[in-house]
């Protein structure tokens, strides 16, 4: 087994960091800043580097796993430096253009470059594989079925606030969301949404109390239907995959809204900058305030108005003395991405959180020991 190299000791990594120096001896922690990452993780290890990419470079070996938990601008060339080497690379971070390009030179030199292995995305496609697969194996299959598949999930304070939100890290992420374009089917046709706010709709969780939260549509779902081994003559009435946001979200953030539409992203980067300090002032998480990640992920059909198959799988966490939730359920599946490729389990090239149904079952009843509720419930 070769080494491995966690890079990044930020708020989302520090759980799942912490759990593999417990379990693995030669983990190699970079930073850009070593002194933070000796605060965090000195306990467990001295084995913990100043990050540049040429001292990377210099401490790979073939066979090794490389972890970026940087900001998504790192991970090509990073992921690059790992092929070069015979390295292989993990993130939780969405599968880019520029990701998927380097698919083909991966497996020319038997390197595995694994992405969306955190929350969304990661658990979330987690729950659709399982769902999908138990809806081919069901009595309910039937290819003149409409189907409705909806991925909602959020980060939002355990404890609600006027302003419907806080920032776990810099708001500049989530303000450039705000600009994105997003699809989805709807009524059986391709929804384009230019910005969030105009596709907000109700959704009661399915929970004992049913409680509200706000949604919209995020990114491009369309894609992910291949991705969840959809078929292509399924009749597709709804598939989304969005944000969850709590009620009044919408009308909290109005002023920002008006405020993020009037900026170019590509030129006005001074103005950006101050908007994303400004909220992190006023709304960032104080010390040990809890946070609460919310994930619904269901998928029905239906024929002729009735119901033949419907499940969810519902994920209710918050944070508590083992760190926020949102840092242990996004850092917790790239451990476990770790050990798939120690494993040998994982395929070379560039892949997604995996589909295989006994990985699934796997992954998903350990990220229930991470969670305060995960169940999936049949309402067939």
């Amino acid at each position: 087994m070769g080494k491995i190299h966690w890079i990044g000791t930020g708020l989302s990594s520090i759980p799942g960091l912490r759990n593999i120096l417990a379990e693995i001896p030669d983990v190699h922690v970079w930073n850009r800043t070593e002194d933070k990452a000796v605060n965090l993780v000195g306990d467990l290890t001295n084995n913990i580097h100043k990050f540049d990419l040429k001292s990377l470079q210099r401490g790979l070996s073939r066979g090794d796993i490389v972890v970026s938990m940087l900001p998504g601008e790192w991970h090509i060339p990073i992921a690059k430096v790992c092929i070069d080497h015979f390295a292989h690379f993990v993130s939780s971070s969405y599968i880019s253009e520029e990701m998927q390009c380097l698919h083909e030179y991966a497996l020319a030199n038997n390197v595995t470059l694994m992405n969306e292995v955190g929350l969304d995305p990661g658990i979330d496609h987690l729950m659709a594989h399982f769902l999908v697969h138990d809806y081919k194996k069901s009595i309910a299959y039937d290819l003149d079925n409409e189907i409705d598949f909806v991925s909602y999930c959020g980060g939002i304070p355990k404890i609600p606030n006027e302003f419907c939100y806080k920032f776990s890290w810099s708001p500049t992420g989530v303000l450039k969301a705000l600009k994105s374009k997003a699809r989805s089917i709807k009524d059986f046709q391709e929804l384009v949404t230019e910005r969030p706010w105009h596709q907000v709709e109700h959704f009661a969780i399915p929970s004992e109390d049913r409680e509200q939260f706000e949604v919209y549509p995020n990114r491009d779902s369309l894609p992910f239907i291949k991705q969840y081994f959809f078929e292509d003559d399924w009749k597709i009435k709804t598939f989304v995959r969005g944000t969850l946001r709590n009620m009044g979200w919408k009308k909290a953030w109005k002023e920002i809204f008006k405020e993020i539409d009037s900026l170019d992203l590509d030129k006005e980067h001074s103005k950006l900058q101050h908007m994303s300090e400004r909220l992190w002032k006023a709304n960032s998480y104080g010390e040990n305030e809890p946070d609460r990640v919310v994930l619904n992920v269901s998928l029905k059909a239906s024929k002729n108005g009735a119901t033949r198959y419907e499940k969810s799988y519902f994920l209710d966490a918050w944070g508590d003395e083992r760190g926020t939730a949102m840092a242990r359920l996004v850092s917790l599946p790239v451990t476990l991405a770790i050990k798939e490729i120690i494993k040998g389990n994982i395929v070379s090239g560039v892949s997604a959180a995996p589909n295989s149904l006994k990985i699934v079952r796997d992954w998903l009843e350990q990220v229930g020991n991470e969670a305060q509720m995960l169940k999936l419930i049949d309402k067939s």
